[in-house]
């Protein structure tokens, strides 16, 4: 067995190939405050856990466990629980887990749950909850009465939709949901008053509530969201074909033409311009466009995509392709720098 730390109160036997759970150290057990069995290949956590009444930290992560002991939860003083990494599920949980009201952190991030066990939103003083990298379809809606979460992880999941009692936790400062299949927040997000950092990217999102301005965000990720994707593609345009620039013309001065003057397929084709969205403008294209970006100001730190079409690169509100003679417009225009800026960082 390779040479293992050993502190008064703490033991690490992380990376010794172990099987099983050391035993040999029971003799000493209700010494240890801190117990490190990481990075083994230890596959049930034993009765013998029991023993180990005053630790704080239990680190049992990348190992095979597919079974941990009810002996657990006697340990009364348990704070920290980490099991990330093995092949645990929500039936291999002592039935009595959410007695350990001790416990503020657990994280049981690239396991087997496919579902938020009941049990861990009875631990009344979690304040960080890691469940990354699992099989979670759904989050109960009972998540509320972990009143004290300040951090929820539940990334790289298979998520769907977010209940609406995530309002409900006041504390929380970080949330990340990214990875999931999520195609639309709650309206209760904007309760999160002390959301700090939200992650939403690679997920299925088109639309945010309104509401989610109204939060005081220091980091957003939105990347690779239906929302934003087309954003941060590069913007290519297509110079307008010689048919084009004359149907532009023919548009913007009015012609008049009948059936008699034109084949009907141009005619049809006259009939599909499109307008220009910049107000000052007056002019119209037909396949030919700008993709224009418009941002909706976002916590004072962030600014949100709203996609227009313009006739042209050149038009600006300041500088419109085709100039009309009364109309005003207060909307800045947001360099493309501004844009990826935005949506990649």
């Amino acid at each position: 067995m390779a040479e293992f730390f050993d502190e008064e109160n703490a033991v690490d036997l992380s990376y010794n190939d172990l099987d099983t759970f050391p035993d040999f150290l029971s003799s000493h057990a209700t010494r240890y405050i801190s117990l490190k069995l990481d990075h083994n290949n230890i596959t049930i956590l034993s009765r013998q856990i029991g023993k180990y009444e005053s630790l704080v930290t239990l680190d049992i992560s990348d190992n095979k466990m597919t079974y941990l002991s009810d002996e657990l939860t006697r340990l009364s003083s348990l704070r920290s629980l980490i099991a990330k990494n093995n092949r645990l599920d929500e039936d291999t949980l002592p039935k009595n887990f959410g007695t350990m009201k001790s416990l503020q952190l657990i994280n049981f991030a690239g396991n087997r749950f496919n579902e938020l066990p009941t049990q861990f939103t009875e631990l009344e003083n979690l304040n960080r909850l890691f469940m990354g990298a699992n099989r979670l379809k759904t989050l109960p809606e009972s998540i509320s009465q972990l009143t004290q979460l300040e951090v929820l992880y539940v990334g790289g999941n298979k998520l769907q939709s977010i209940p609406e009692s995530i309002g409900d936790l006041k504390y929380l400062t970080a949330m990340i949901l990214s990875d999931n299949q999520l195609t639309s927040l709650p309206d209760s997000i904007l309760k999160l008053r002390r959301l700090q950092s939200l992650s939403l990217h690679n997920n299925q999102l088109q639309t945010l509530p309104p509401q989610i301005v109204g939060l005081q965000l220091t980091e957003l990720s939105l990347r690779n969201n239906p929302l934003v994707i087309r954003f941060v593609e590069d913007l290519i345009w297509e110079p307008p074909s010689l048919k084009e620039l004359a149907g532009r013309v023919a548009k913007r001065h009015h012609l008049t033409y009948t059936e008699y003057d034109l084949p009907r397929c141009l005619i049809e084709y006259l009939s599909s311009a499109h307008q220009c969205v910049n107000p000052k403008c007056r002019g119209v294209y037909f396949t030919s466009r700008v993709e224009h970006v418009k941002f909706v100001d976002f916590c004072g730190k962030f600014r949100l995509p709203l996609m227009q079409y313009l006739c042209s690169p050149a038009c600006t509100a300041e500088s419109p392709r085709v100039r009309k003679c009364s109309e005003t417009d207060s909307d800045e225009d947001t360099p493309v720098t501004r844009m990826k800026k935005v949506l990649l960082g």
